[in-house]
């Protein structure tokens, strides 16, 4: 039920047994992330430390573990697998001005701190922050509890979208599903994996895109990349690949309006292995082989939604590749201290303008634009390319066959070495052939290196991104490998004058 409160976004939840209070507990740690601030209030036994004993134990994956009360030693901090979390018990403290003698200043950083009796740290506590208030409830029995959560800040919609979510899963039948978080990556959806009666499910949560700023002709990056504002794209290519016989996930449920997806669950098997992991040359190759057989089909361009409604595919335009690139300018360079004149901008635009010439005159077929390890899994038990489960693919376009292909075989999150590479992209090459003899192997080599390299390129920008605007320095790690494969893709004959450039303005990553 949602109240109204000052400054902040509240609901009551009405905890009247053992299950509600397992289902509010999954449901908040569902929506917490590094550096979240949880406060837990309410009068001596209403329950607070029983529910934060409940919860770290729940995110730690083990419900053996030792949650002493804190109320005592005041903290204490656990090494989580998603994120350190400081547990806190205000009681003794007689006022705020004690805080900084508990060493709140020297957090972990990004840890979650859930905080018991934050009135005595009235007048400190951070503007976005969720709250939540437990009240005993005699007619429920001695177990009955009442609980209000308000999100204030940037956590109010976080709040609201719990509620949602809550709301969703009854409606799916799933509301007494066991839940737990997928690992992510840098998109900013969020999975789980719902567990019913040893049945498994994914949730996705992807609330609708916000327009960035505009940064081109009064349109945000977001609108000129064509990336997917929302969910249609993917609920509508989930259906277009399996009526391909492809291993998409099938969609079970569906709320288009907020960004909720209960899907098929293809498993956790990748197509690399080890740690740190390593391509595993069998299921690339299967890889491969699916987007030879998919770019060899005659595809259509828009896809049925509803009756008399289609979505169509966005074109892969010159504009898209360009704005890619420029992620270089603007990130990456910016980043390592060297930001381009405008001059020099002008020349690489060219560049790159003329070089990208050939992708936009190519045969046209699906781009699944993410075909790539983090979003492709290994179906032991089905056949030939159906073996390939593709989980990622609502920024599709229409646009040139090789890009996927280099997507795959420059994989940004691990190190395919150059043997492999050519093995591959020549079998990728043999296999057209057979299927269409005009197939031009010389232009699809060329095509190849430059739509790598633009990749490459963009993804420098990207992780460069991720790291000074989104503080995700752990992208930084994957730079050389970028890098090597950018060096890799340069030194086709046709990308000569691009070379040139790179060799001239923009230098090498840290480690290299």
């Amino acid at each position: 039920m949602l109240l109204t409160t000052a400054g902040g976004t509240s609901f009551a939840v009405t905890l009247a047994n053992e299950l509600a209070t397992q289902r509010f507990m999954t449901d908040i740690a569902a929506a917490l992330e590094p550096g979240d601030l949880v406060t837990l209030a309410g009068d001596l036994g209403a329950g607070k430390t029983t529910f934060a004993r409940a919860l770290i134990r729940y995110l730690a994956g083990d419900e053996t573990i030792e949650v002493p009360s804190p109320t005592f030693t005041l903290m204490q901090t656990y090494e989580l697998p998603r994120f350190a979390l400081v547990h806190a018990d205000l009681y003794r403290l007689s006022g705020a001005a004690e805080l900084a003698e508990l060493g709140f200043d020297d957090l972990p950083e990004g840890a979650v701190v859930l905080m018991e009796w934050p009135d005595r740290a009235a007048g400190l506590l951070p503007p976005d922050r969720l709250d939540i208030t437990f009240t005993l409830a005699p007619a429920l029995g001695p177990e009955g509890r009442n609980a209000r959560f308000t999100g204030y800040g940037t956590f109010a919609p976080r709040a609201e979208r719990i509620a949602l979510i809550r709301s969703f899963l009854d409606e799916s039948g799933l509301g007494e599903a066991q839940r737990r978080r997928l690992q992510g990556d840098a998109s900013t959806r969020i999975f789980e994996r719902l567990t019913l009666n040893s049945e498994t499910t994914v949730l996705m949560n992807a609330p609708r895109r916000p327009d960035g700023p505009p940064v081109r002709d009064g349109k945000p990056y977001s609108a000129i990349a064509h990336l997917a504002e929302d969910i249609l794209p993917y609920v509508v290519l989930s259906a277009g690949l399996r009526e391909q016989r492809l291993s998409a996930p099938e969609i079970l449920h569906a709320d288009l309006d907020h960004g909720l997806i209960v899907m098929e669950d293809l498993g956790d098997e990748r197509i690399v292995g080890g740690d740190p992991p390593v391509p595993i040359e069998a299921r690339y190759a299967t890889a491969v082989d699916l987007l030879a057989s998919l770019h060899g089909r005659d595809l259509p361009k828009s896809l049925p939604v509803a009756p008399d409604l289609d979505y169509r595919l966005p074109r892969y335009d010159g504009d898209a590749f360009l704005i890619e690139a420029e992620l270089l300018l603007d990130w990456y360079l910016v980043s390592a201290g060297a930001p381009p004149a405008p001059a020099v901008r002008e020349t690489f635009v060219a560049l790159w303008r003329e070089a990208l010439a050939q992708a936009i005159e190519a045969p046209p077929t699906w781009v699944l634009r993410d075909y790539h390890s983090p979003n492709l899994l290994w179906l032991a038990d089905r056949d030939d390319i159906a073996r390939i489960g593709v989980l990622d693919f609502q920024d599709a376009l229409i646009g040139p066959a090789a890009y996927d292909v280099a997507s795959l075989l420059q994989d940004a999150r691990v190190d395919v070495p150059e043997t492999m590479e050519v093995a591959l992209l020549s079998q990728y090459v043999r296999a057209r052939h057979r299927n269409d003899k005009e197939f031009d192997t010389a232009s699809f080599t060329r095509l190849y290196a430059t739509l790598a390299a633009q990749r490459a390129t963009k993804i420098l920008g990207i992780f460069a991104r991720l790291d000074r605007r989104d503080g995700k320095p752990q992208y930084l790690r994957h730079m050389p490998r970028l890098w090597n494969y950018l060096q890799r893709s340069l030194a086709h004959p046709a990308l000569a004058p691009l070379m040139a450039w790179y060799a001239a303005n923009v230098p090498a990553p840290d480690g290299l």
